[in-house]
């Protein structure tokens, strides 16, 4: 499990958002401290000003001589004035006491302003409303009611923030996605180069480090396209040039006298050998492209190339055909692969092979699996023999050029799928794996 996103998309987001998780912290700090602290500073002034009222009147009416109906009238007239209710213990819990919620830090400063034990709680709702219960008037909870402190009045200030927050995420999502889009044509332009095709040049935009790597690209892709071209034409030349007098050679030796037939045959032998070495060159080198596509079920590709195979084979080919959509591939450059691995099979194997397809929805991957009960390769030297022009260790080396699995494998990985190579399970051979995406075209 990673902490970070390896993306650089991903990376600047986290690195924005992030950022602005700091500075809305720092902001709602300084709005504490600076506006709303301040605020209720003002506020605890205001009330308690207004309980020292309630305790000087509470004062000077016990040194009055007044009866009790006037204490009370003159009492209520001055609580009616300056908002503030009085009850006593039992009171206060009948009027929903219970329900509001104590606060330490107004409570400190209540008690700093009148300077005795003071408690304060808050009950919220619809009308906000300030108990208070002090030494100075033991046994009684005034309670006063805040027509103008609103919760909503700090909703802007939370807007405010949740605005700005969203509005920078999207624009640095934006910015990245600006920056990055370059690189993700890249990223599809350099796949398409890996499986042997070209395409055009791409437009050179978003910043000068991307343009600049955008332009060599284009000039890469070029090179390597005049390249392989230059590649294709050079051995389609001598292949050319080879086949005329390897004809010759073919047509002297089939004159040459019946006594001499055994050295004709050994020549004849070695020109076919030539013959199909200069055929898989041109394999090999062959460029093929998505627009020589069509879709095709591997399964009739597979029943197609085991009915023509040679009658000199001995080999027992046995097939096991699995579920299989149709898929854009190059026919002849799948049954170009299947054919090499079946002339390995019957070539290294000793007499049976298995043929075995399947699809993994899940996946989304076709596969083709073509067994033997050969010696098989050794682990360590799979990637050597997927080499071109290198052949395996003496239980599998045999005449030919070498390039029949560096063909499969550049055929398959020109069409976006892989090779594996593992120990046969029924056969106890060799075990060649092909999967090919099986993402349908439009067409298909």
């Amino acid at each position: 499990m990673r902490l970070f996103p390896r993306s650089a998309f991903a990376r600047t987001v986290a690195l924005i958002a992030f950022l602005l998780l700091i500075n809305q912290i720092v902001s709602y700090v300084m709005v504490g401290l600076y506006v709303v602290k301040p605020s209720l500073q003002q506020i605890s002034s205001v009330v308690a000003k207004q309980v020292q009222g309630i305790i000087v009147l509470d004062r000077w009416l016990g040194e009055q001589d007044l009866s009790t109906a006037e204490k009370r009238l003159l009492a209520k007239r001055y609580t009616d004035a300056v908002g503030i209710d009085g009850f006593t213990e039992r009171e206060a819990l009948a009027n929903d006491l219970t329900n509001a919620s104590t606060y330490n830090f107004l409570s400190d400063q209540m008690s700093q302003y009148l300077a005795a034990d003071t408690e304060v709680r808050i009950a919220q709702g619809e009308i906000y409303y300030v108990w208070i219960r002090t030494e100075s008037l033991d046994g009684y909870w005034l309670r006063i009611r805040l027509d103008t402190f609103d919760e909503a009045r700090f909703s802007p200030l939370l807007f405010y923030l949740i605005l700005i927050g969203g509005l920078s995420v999207l624009g640095g999502m934006w910015f990245t996605n600006w920056q990055n889009k370059p690189l993700k044509s890249l990223e599809a332009a350099a796949a398409q180069v890996g499986r042997g095709e070209y395409p055009d040049e791409l437009p050179e935009r978003g910043s000068t480090e991307v343009i600049a790597v955008t332009r060599a690209f284009n000039q890469m892709t070029q090179g390597v396209k005049q390249l392989e071209q230059d590649r294709a034409l050079l051995m389609a030349g001598v292949s050319h040039d080879l086949r005329t007098p390897l004809t010759r050679i073919r047509l002297a030796t089939e004159m040459m006298p019946p006594n001499e037939d055994y050295l004709a045959e050994g020549i004849i032998g070695d020109i076919d050998d030539m013959n199909a070495i200069i055929d898989q060159f041109i394999d090999y080198v062959r460029i093929d492209t998505h627009a020589d596509s069509d879709c095709e079920n591997l399964n009739y590709l597979v029943e197609d190339v085991v009915g023509h195979v040679p009658e000199t084979w001995q080999a027992d080919i046995m097939v096991n055909y699995g579920e299989m959509p149709e898929i854009p591939v190059r026919a002849i450059s799948i049954k170009r692969v299947l054919l090499n691995l079946l002339e390995n099979a019957e070539r290294y194997g000793g007499g049976r092979v298995l043929i075995e397809t399947g699809y993994s929805a899940d996946k989304e991957k076709v596969w083709v699996t073509v067994s033997d009960d050969g010696e098989g390769i050794p682990a360590a030297q799979i990637e050597h023999v997927l080499q071109p022009f290198t052949q395996g260790d003496k239980a599998r080396a045999s005449k030919g050029s070498g390039l029949g699995l560096a063909i499969v494998k550049r055929i398959v990985e020109r069409h976006g799928g892989r090779i594996t190579f593992g120990r046969s399970s029924k056969l106890g051979g060799l075990a060649v794996r092909i999967e090919l995406p099986s993402i349908k075209a439009a067409n298909c």
